[in-house]
């Protein structure tokens, strides 16, 4: 799988989805709860997701083979 064909999900410990983050022609693309969209870097992106995935913090991070 491509990262251009996915989605991470970034969710509270309740499984509430907080962020929402997908790869686009201009780079990644965070999208908040609140529905407001940044573009971010992939340094950003990583910086945004390694916590979870280290277990640092209490959320959780789902990736998802992208819907057309």
């Amino acid at each position: 799988m491509r990262n251009d064909e996915c989605v991470i999900y970034v969710m509270n410990s309740r499984g509430d989805i907080m962020q929402t983050y997908r790869r686009e022609k201009s780079g990644w693309r965070q999208t908040g709860r609140n529905g407001v969209a940044r573009p971010m870097t992939a340094e950003q992106l990583l910086s945004h997701i390694l916590p979870p995935l280290a277990g640092v913090s209490s959320t959780k991070v789902r990736v998802e083979k992208k819907t057309v």
